[in-house]
């Protein structure tokens, strides 16, 4: 079964769908972003989260003492990294904080991939979450569990995950109807990824 994780969360309505999806993840996007949240609206929203789904931190480029803050309450059991980030800054961060990191690349190739000290690995289409497709067939072949972003939709979710196998796929635009997140896309994502 693929997990599957819904990202950009920002109304109370929205942690109710994915708790009836049944997704694996959902995703608070504490960067600059249409889609940011404050911490305060995600510490509400995470007491309404099903116990059963890990809640996701979104940052680029942050101050490693603004993510230890927001860990530290509670908020989020993953830390995932979609800046500039290097392997400097994962070792800062992993000296203070024991959470799980992923790292998204928009560089497919296997020695990029291998070479990061991240738990997990998030391929995107293009840097910033632009939601845009990449060639899936280049990106293949990790020992490293790979969360794959990027253009995803209903329509093309399953092809996705046959041609790249992944850990994990991260969707946000896709689950969006004029730039608003839908209950039926968020049902329906999460199905098709189970049941792969």
């Amino acid at each position: 079964m693929t997990k599957i994780k819904l990202c950009g969360m920002q109304r109370e309505e929205h942690i109710e769908w994915a708790n009836e999806a049944g997704c694996d993840y959902i995703g608070f996007v504490f960067a600059p972003s249409r889609r940011q949240i404050s911490r305060e609206v995600a510490a509400d929203l995470r007491k309404r989260v099903n116990p059963t789904i890990a809640v996701v931190g979104v940052f680029v480029d942050e101050p490693v003492e603004h993510i230890i803050r927001i860990a530290e309450e509670g908020i989020i059991d993953l830390i995932q990294l979609h800046g500039r980030e290097d392997e400097a800054y994962l070792r800062a961060l992993r000296s203070v904080c024991s959470l799980p990191i992923i790292k998204a690349v928009c560089n497919p190739h296997t020695t990029v991939v291998e070479s990061s000290t991240a738990d997990y690995i998030l391929l995107d289409g293009a840097k910033g979450g632009s939601g845009k497709v990449f060639d899936w067939r280049q990106a293949s072949g990790y020992d490293k569990p790979i969360f794959l972003a990027g253009g995803l939709h209903a329509g093309n979710l399953e092809n996705a995950i046959r041609t790249v196998c992944p850990y994990a796929v991260d969707m946000s635009s896709g689950l969006e109807e004029r730039g608003k997140k839908q209950r039926h896309l968020m049902v329906q994502a999460t199905a098709i990824a189970h049941a792969l």
